[in-house]
């Protein structure tokens, strides 16, 4: 993954291998409170980068009915993962995976699952990456599962405030591949890889969920 500005979501260390991200802390609830509503009642589901392992271990215990396997390529973040795991003590919480969601392939020697998510990911790597993720995500889903991307995304190419303008901006100076997508662009890549686009939910901060059904 590229360098990232200051201005991205930092994670600061805690006890042990626990990390710990502020951003991760504020948007938990609504995001938990998202995926009580378009999630599936059963079945397998992947978080795709899960980051320290605050978001994961919360849809766990708020889906006991889902199975939850978290994801990561860093190596810190996978312990970090492991630990708020460890300290939870959920039986539907599955040990981290390595997994690189943007590489070509994965989804040929992947499960099968029901739900897949990812969450602050898609302005944070290159549309190359973005669009190969969504197509192997697309091959990994069982028939009807739901992928939910959510994060800030450019409406008709533009940011909608100040604050992602600034931000934006940040993200492309660090490297010009990567930064803010456009909705409609993503819902289009969503379209390519044959996964139908459900829907597309407001959410706090100006964030987005686009919400996919496989066919």
């Amino acid at each position: 993954m590229s360098k990232l500005p200051p201005s991205a979501s930092i994670a600061t260390a805690l006890s042990g291998d626990k990390l710990h991200a502020p951003s991760a802390e504020r948007n938990a609830e609504a995001l938990t409170d998202l995926l009580t509503r378009i999630a599936p009642p059963t079945g397998q589901a992947l978080e795709i980068a899960s980051g320290t392992g605050q978001h994961i271990t919360g849809f766990a215990r708020a889906l006991p009915n889902l199975i939850w396997t978290p994801s990561e390529v860093s190596a810190e973040r996978i312990a970090s993962i492991a630990a708020y795991r460890s300290e939870a003590h959920l039986p539907n919480l599955n040990t981290p995976i390595n997994l690189d969601a943007c590489a070509s392939g994965w989804s040929r020697e992947s499960m099968r699952y029901d739900l897949i998510l990812t969450v602050n990911l898609l302005h944070l790597i290159s549309t190359l990456a973005a669009k190969t993720l969504i197509a192997e995500v697309a091959d990994a889903l069982t028939p009807g599962g739901t992928l939910m991307l959510y994060g800030p995304f450019l409406r008709d190419n533009q940011t909608t405030s100040d604050g992602d303008a600034r931000f934006h901006a940040d993200l492309q100076a660090s490297d010009p591949a990567i930064g803010y997508k456009d909705r409609d662009t993503v819902l289009g890549w969503g379209q390519s890889a044959r996964l139908i686009p459900t829907q597309c939910i407001d959410m706090p901060a100006n964030n987005l969920a686009l919400v996919f059904k496989s066919p």
